[in-house]
């Protein structure tokens, strides 16, 4: 075992005036970056989550390669977003939180807990194995997602679709949905047999974590109904029934207003979601809505 190894909860703070994930092919895109990443650096994932405005990992290395690990992911999902929506520093201003887990005790536990049930806690599903975008389904399962080992596919077609010139093993699996599977890469019979050691044991720390407490004691009408995604996707359409307008940041505040309006009807979103989606801060979100009450 490495000298330095350790292990850490790796987190980012939540963007408040945005999302890193705006559609499906985003988070695809930040699945295969974790892989690529795993695969470069040789580090130890125990556990990952995307969500729509942070993302959490579980990490066995040195503190100095767990920073690296996740600020290479925020740079190069950076560069991605630069790319394709043209936002420039859009995540520098996101920050990065490490914290070290004591190998005794039940802090590994903990912390693999409270990272795949930030889906539950979200109100997006029920449980971590309903939830693509992190490692969650795997622990555990009935049956294995199928996928075709990477050395099947030609050079030049793994380097379009991971988006890179890396090399990543070739009997990793790659889905039909186009991500390596976790499975491939995440230590998850090492999780399933050395750290949790049974399905019930695991169940017990999903029940007792930190997010589903805060799941239980949430007032359920308080939730937003929709993923930030399909509301992202809907804006547009918003804009030009309501003002023949393409984009939201391109409208008066009163017309913003009564757009805010809209979505808060028609998709039950909250202040913190409104603000997400439309990319305002949530001062002003609560200021134009406030505007209108």
């Amino acid at each position: 075992m490495k000298t330095l190894y350790k292990y850490w909860l790796v987190s980012t703070n939540h963007l408040e005036d945005g999302v890193w994930f705006r559609e499906e092919s985003d988070f695809i895109t930040g699945m295969n970056y974790v892989a690529v990443l795993a695969a470069v650096t040789g580090i130890d994932v125990f556990a990952f989550i995307l969500m729509s405005n942070h993302v959490h990992f579980v990490l066995g290395c040195s503190r100095d390669e767990a920073e690296w690990f996740v600020n290479e992911f925020k740079r190069r999902y950076s560069q991605y977003l630069r790319h394709k929506y043209g936002a420039v520093k859009y995540l520098k201003k996101n920050g990065v939180h490490i914290e070290e887990l004591p190998s005794d005790g039940e802090s590994l536990e903990r912390a693999i807990a409270y990272v795949v049930m930030n889906c539950v806690a979200a109100g997006i599903c029920s449980h971590p194995s309903q939830y693509d975008w992190g490692s969650g389904k795997y622990l555990f399962a009935t049956s294995s997602p199928k996928g075709k080992p990477l050395e099947e596919y030609s050079l030049h077609r793994k380097r379009v679709l991971l988006k890179t010139k890396e090399s990543v093993p070739g009997n990793w699996l790659f889905s039909e949905s186009g991500y390596i599977l976790p499975q491939s890469y995440v230590k998850v019979e090492f999780v399933e047999h050395s750290i949790f050691r049974n399905p019930q044991r695991f169940n017990y720390f999903l029940n007792t974590s930190s997010k589903a407490r805060r799941k239980m004691e949430t007032d359920f009408s308080n939730l937003p109904s929709f993923r930030d995604q399909v509301i992202i996707a809907a804006i547009p359409d918003i804009c030009r029934s309501l003002f023949d307008a393409d984009s939201f940041k391109s409208l008066s505040e009163n017309n913003q207003t009564e757009v805010l309006r809209q979505i808060r009807y028609r998709f039950s979103s909250n202040a913190d979601q409104l603000a997400r989606v439309t990319g305002l801060s949530y001062a002003e979100t609560v200021r134009l809505l406030d505007r209108y009450d």
